[in-house]
């Protein structure tokens, strides 16, 4: 079987699904050649779960970036760039993200300014800087239509940013995360039509409510099974879910 993709990028990888990402991609029989595990503070008291899959699987590489922070993103950028020594970044996945369960009468401007800039400037900053690297894979690359082995953006969102149904998940309004997630979905749409002509594929990705600290023990669905899923239709992806709201079984989700 070949790998997902020969090089992946993972926001947010050191705890919930970006670790879960990071440990299966690892663990799994054709392992991606590069596993770029990104977090905030990979040397800190929260990355060494995430040290601890480094140091077992040499293909995991550890970088910091944090997604509103435009310096360690070009940082981040730079030291993959070096590691790919001249090749592209087929993967970029895009999971960084924060929660808020701030209601009309809790919200504050600076708290919905606060989670618009780590779950949708973030994750659209990310992929702005690193599109050079996954214009070079698709290049690389050599066929027809789009994939994820050859060059992907994948943003982890969320069925309560459905306006459609997402209000009916939950009865917390949940004001700052919920229109966080519309916007991310919108941003998605946005970056599948414009990147479908340089051969990047673009998707929107809800993978559940998982047992994380963000999903509390309250959610119904495990984070192995979640990224499993995730990973399965990850693989499926191509010129016909380009620009897709998908969840973690692969069905389509309405906007």
């Amino acid at each position: 079987m070949a790998p997902l993709a020969q090089s992946v990028l993972v926001t947010g990888s050191n705890r919930g699904i970006g670790l879960e990402l990071v440990r299966q991609l690892a663990e799994g029989p054709d392992p991606p050649q590069y596993i770029f595990a990104t977090c905030r503070d990979p040397e800190g008291p929260g990355g060494k779960t995430l040290r601890d899959l480094a140091a077992k699987y040499p293909n995991v590489r550890l970088i910091q970036l944090d997604a509103v922070n435009l310096a360690t993103i070009k940082a981040a950028v730079q030291v993959v760039e070096s590691q790919l020594n001249g090749r592209g970044l087929n993967l970029l996945i895009n999971n960084g993200a924060i929660n808020s369960h701030d209601s009309l009468q809790s919200v504050a401007p600076q708290q919905m300014l606060s989670v618009f800039s780590t779950n949708v400037a973030g994750p659209l900053q990310v992929a702005k800087e690193f599109l050079p690297l996954l214009k070079e894979a698709a290049k690389e690359a050599n066929m027809e239509g789009l994939s994820c082995s050859k060059a992907a953006i994948i943003n982890m969102s969320s069925l309560v940013g459905s306006i459609e149904l997402g209000l009916g998940i939950l009865q917390a309004p949940m004001y700052p995360y919920r229109a966080s997630k519309a916007a991310l979905n919108m941003v998605t749409r946005c970056l599948a039509v414009e990147l479908q002509e340089v051969g990047v594929l673009c998707t929107a990705i809800h993978p559940g409510w998982v047992k994380t600290d963000m999903g509390t023990e309250k959610a119904p669905l495990t984070v192995e099974c979640s990224v499993q899923g995730i990973l399965k239709v990850i693989s499926s992806l191509s010129q016909a879910t380009t620009g897709a709201f998908l969840d973690w079984e692969g069905k389509t989700l309405p906007w």
